[in-house]
């Protein structure tokens, strides 16, 4: 029998994995997995066990959201391990699982694990800190690690739009440059950037699934300009929500490698958890660097 390992975060979105624990390790027991649960209690443990124990399972599984995936898979890569990685998206958001096209439906996702296979995904490396699908700053960035846990389980992802709204009055552009693969210079004063291999940052923002291909050795960086009127500021709202980057208000560009000059107190997110500023960054694609299993008949994308 294939030996399984879940690493259940028992706090994420409205803790609905904890209901559904029985019938998840049952429907993995059916499916030929003897399952050992491992239960987080707090920051970093998730990284800690998969680091230390991945190689003992043919599968980890993580039952969390976003910051709890990026823990298991932070771990399994640190240990140096191909250990497939399995995602139940139980968060409040769940940005890599709709990029992924994982299903949110807690034992379908569960199904998906045991008949799917991996699927090779490239993994971001900040300042040595790894992220699965985001490193970014400015606009809205902070209310999803400045909201609590607990107003996310109450209110799921309108949790995160009402505290970006709460940001806007004291949304302010910071001067960054950016060095691209060693030799683009991108230089001005942007109120909001992202460093993505996703095709959703936050639940709000979407990038088209056509340009986004998650395991192409580059990130997109999507950086947003201070707007210097209200039409300026409208016409950056419209190419956001109609994916239309072709304007002076957005850079819409790709690189595998980035180097980072900031003010030193402006915070990152790396997928939703808050990152330290430093005044020189270095942002890295690391290219076919984890396998993480997805259904090829509910997701077309992994056929790819």
């Amino acid at each position: 029998m294939k030996r399984l390992l879940l690493i259940l975060n028992p706090c994420s979105g409205k803790k609905r994995a904890n209901r559904a624990l029985a019938e998840i390790v049952s429907i993995f027991n059916r499916g030929g997995y003897d399952v050992t649960v491992y239960t987080t209690a707090a920051r970093g443990d998730a990284t800690q066990v998969a680091a230390s124990r991945c190689r003992e399972f043919d599968c980890v599984v993580c039952a969390g959201g976003d910051g709890t995936f990026n823990e298991v898979v932070s771990g399994v890569y640190a240990a140096g391990s191909d250990t497939p990685i399995g995602y139940i998206p139980a968060g409040s958001t769940n940005d890599f699982a709709s990029s992924m096209n994982l299903s949110c439906n807690l034992l379908q996702a569960a199904r998906d694990i045991v008949e799917g296979e991996p699927r090779t995904l490239d993994l971001g490396s900040f300042n040595g800190r790894y992220f699965s699908y985001v490193a970014s700053f400015g606009a809205f960035t902070r209310a999803s690690y400045a909201t609590s846990q607990s107003v996310k389980n109450a209110l799921g992802h309108l949790a995160y739009v009402l505290g970006g709204i709460k940001e806007l009055p004291s949304i302010r552009s910071r001067h960054v440059r950016f060095l691209l693969d060693h030799e683009t210079v991108l230089e001005d004063d942007y109120i909001f950037g992202a460093i993505s291999n996703s095709t959703s940052v936050a639940g709000i923002l979407t990038l088209s699934p056509e340009i986004v291909d998650m395991n192409d050795g580059v990130f997109e960086l999507l950086l947003v300009r201070k707007p210097q009127s209200l039409m300026e500021l409208s016409d950056c709202v419209l190419a956001l929500t109609t994916q239309d980057y072709h304007t002076p208000m957005l850079t819409f560009t790709s690189a595998s490698h980035l180097e980072i000059d900031a003010p030193a107190d402006m915070d990152w997110t790396l997928d939703g958890e808050q990152a330290k500023g430093q005044a020189h960054c270095v942002a890295e694609n690391l290219h076919n660097a984890v396998k993480v299993i997805v259904n090829p008949a509910t997701n077309p994308s992994a056929a790819e």
